[in-house]
């Protein structure tokens, strides 16, 4: 499937801002099953890139810099992309979990995609044995790693309830595992809490999402969001698979891979610093149109 991807985000001030760095981690990365064409950053007058680099973990952030008194920033990512990701299934050979937990612990793979870098507690994501146990109940250590992550993805879909008025981007895991209540964001994080907490690599994955609308319905331009799920590294065999919690899926063709890391702190679309008088108000219109 080809996509064309837009996502635009507007600043708007009731005074105008003199200064601001941000930094965009908009550029999707070259992921197994995905091919990135035309890769385009638009932004409004007064505003410039310094710089773009690696995030250090899997992905890519660039520098935006306002040093001209501005009253609106508009930040626009476009590009098109070829996903032909076959969805994983669970094998009768896969690793167990046992398995990976130790082939992880004797890796010395650092770079970005390295096991180890994924399991330990990260800014965003502590480990809690609350809910180590109750992903635990999913995770024997005899089980195959893909059945077992499927099952722990879908039992937190089942057992939450996705509400965006109950979490905020810096709410911690263990208060949406309490509530029960979350986003995508809170659902992969507590998944990532728990498999962590027991030894295994897992990531957290910002993308986009394809949505399909009703039957009889028309798609509605602008009105996707960007997604999270979780990666868990599977062997050296079948490497970095998919799970998304918030859907009780693996992750096939319907999702774009932006960038991976630790937790959202590492991937976050946008973050950064102004200096101004009173607050700013977000507008984000995400669309994901499939051309073929």
């Amino acid at each position: 499937m080809r996509y064309k991807v837009s996502h635009k985000t507007r600043f708007r001030y009731a005074h105008p801002v003199a200064f601001a760095r941000c930094n965009l981690r908009l550029q999707p990365v070259e992921w197994s099953g995905q091919i990135v064409h035309d890769h385009r950053l638009e932004l409004s007058a007064g505003a410039r890139i310094a710089w773009t680099r690696p995030i250090g973990y899997l992905g890519h952030v660039t520098r935006m810099v306002v040093d001209k008194p501005s009253r609106e920033i508009v930040i626009e990512s476009r590009f098109q992309i070829e996903v032909d990701r076959p969805t994983p299934e669970p094998r009768a050979d896969d690793p167990t979990v046992a398995e990976i937990a130790a082939l992880v612990r004797s890796s010395t793979d650092l770079g970005p995609e390295g096991p180890a870098n994924y399991i330990y507690p990260s800014p965003s994501i502590p480990l809690d044995p609350e809910i180590t146990a109750w992903c635990a109940e999913d995770l024997a250590p005899d089980r195959g790693i893909v059945e077992a992550g499927l099952a722990l993805a879908t039992r937190i879909h089942a057992s939450f309830t996705y509400d965006g008025s109950a979490t905020a981007v810096d709410t911690a895991p263990i208060e949406a595992f309490e509530k029960r209540h979350g986003v995508c964001q809170d659902f992969a994080q507590i998944m990532i809490a728990g498999l962590r907490g027991l030894g295994l690599p897992a990531a957290y994955v910002s993308g986009y999402l394809r949505t399909i609308p009703p039957p009889g319905k028309e798609r509605l331009v602008g009105a996707d969001a960007t997604h999270a799920w979780v990666v868990i590294w599977c062997g050296a065999e079948r490497g970095w698979i998919g799970f998304d919690p918030t859907n009780a899926c693996l992750v096939g063709s319907d999702h774009i891979v932006t960038a991976m890391g630790r937790d959202y702190g590492d991937v976050a679309p946008i973050d950064g610093v102004f200096t101004g008088q009173d607050g700013q108000k977000i507008v984000v219109a995400v669309d994901v149109e499939p051309i073929g």
